[in-house]
């Protein structure tokens, strides 16, 4: 089977890199594999190192999160020539299968191969974040044009897709992460070191995890705090949000980390790894990084984590989404070294089952398989 898979971001986000754990897979049942993305940023060198092909196509940069009207206006204009870039790419290397790994690409895809079920490649739209608004409609319009199959990295950002996926339902596959050593750590006795680890931008909520450390280091003088992370995806507002969090950080000890390939070096450091995800976030991975590397894991419990994390067995959820009930939430959790470690204990086991890479890997090979291989009519003239 030949698969051609376009990629909104040439940088390596949590999508991105979901994209290179498949490749592999792909690759051992004999399949070609094709991936279109952005120039810039380290996708297409993984990509090319495991043996796929790679062209550049242009796709932004547009603001993440909310957009504004000139990113609306851009991305209506450029959409009939990313379109013509992937008629050109399909012409080439004649998919069975085209991936499309973000909401971004789905007009465009639309534009090129409509009416896929019947007349060339299918389509299969991986969804790893919420979509509301205009987006969900444009995505949802380009769907049904489509007649895409759908995967969805969890039920909350599988939800709103629902009225658009026709007969063919909403398959759920949680991300999948490999197996890491178990580190050794210093005693309870002495630091209790706490960190954010991701992408820095505010719906990630390193802001409230400043504040929320500035309250809990009034009672527990001990703890040292870590975030560990840099803006992508071009994001002017990420920038700005970066000097905020310097601003919050004053006074604290906290240690700004920056971007690192080695997370699981850097989650070994730790004695609690906090996500403080804004409600929209679906299931973010170093979630599961965490729990394979047996480090405690605190949330809040909003979008899909509550999906991947249970309150009192696998992790720590707080209900409020507010600095003071986080700060509080951490207390209890320095005060309770058994409790983490059994959490931990448990977190780390389901991730060698349930989030396990093998496990993500099979059940995306079957479903991009299940797509891929019906039969299809000879694709439209130009396609």
């Amino acid at each position: 089977m030949k698969i051609l898979c376009l990629d909104q971001f040439g940088e390596l986000g949590g999508a991105q890199r979901c994209l290179l754990d498949l490749i592999p897979a792909m690759a051992e049942r004999g399949w070609s594999i094709h991936v279109a993305a952005p120039a810039g940023g380290q996708l297409a060198e993984r990509a090319i190192a495991l043996h796929a092909t790679v062209d550049p196509i242009r796709c932004g940069p547009y603001s993440s999160g909310r957009k504004t009207l000139a990113d609306m206006a851009r991305f209506l204009a450029d959409a009939p020539r990313l379109a013509g870039e992937i008629r050109g790419l399909a012409r080439r290397y004649r998919p069975d299968l085209i991936y499309v790994n973000g909401p971004r690409l789905l007009p465009a895809a639309a534009l090129a191969v409509a009416n896929a079920a019947h007349r060339g490649p299918r389509v299969l739209f991986h969804s790893h974040s919420l979509l509301g608004g205009p987006a969900l409609r444009l995505a949802g319009r380009s769907l049904a044009a489509l007649s895409a199959a759908i995967v969805a990295s969890c039920r909350f950002v599988a939800t709103p897709l629902l009225p658009y996926c026709g007969d063919c339902g909403i398959r759920v596959v949680f991300n999948g992460v490999r197996r890491m050593p178990l580190p050794s750590r210093p005693s309870d006795g002495g630091e209790f070191r706490i960190g954010a680890i991701g992408r820095i931008s505010p719906e990630k909520g390193q802001a409230d995890f400043l504040r929320a450390a500035r309250i809990l280091h009034n009672v527990a003088p001990q703890c040292r705090f870590l975030i560990c992370g840099a803006p992508l995806f071009s994001n002017p507002a990420a920038m700005r949000y970066c000097a905020e969090l310097e601003a919050l950080a004053e006074g604290l000890p906290v240690e700004f980390a920056g971007w690192t390939e080695d997370v699981e070096g850097m989650l070994a450091t730790l004695d609690l790894l906090v996500v403080p995800s804004a409600s929209i976030d679906a299931t973010p991975r170093v979630i599961l990084e965490g729990f394979a590397a047996g480090v405690p894991v605190m949330a809040f419990a909003s979008g899909g984590i509550p999906e991947i994390v249970e309150h009192g067995v696998t992790g720590f959820l707080v209900e409020e989404r507010s600095p003071k009930a986080l700060a509080f939430a951490m207390l209890d959790a320095l005060e309770a070294p058994a409790r983490r470690r059994e959490m931990a204990a448990k977190a780390r086991a389901k991730a060698h089952t349930e989030f396990s890479l093998e496990r993500y890997r099979a059940a995306m090979i079957d479903t991009m398989a299940a797509h891929g291989v019906a039969p299809r009519a000879p694709a439209p003239p130009g396609c």
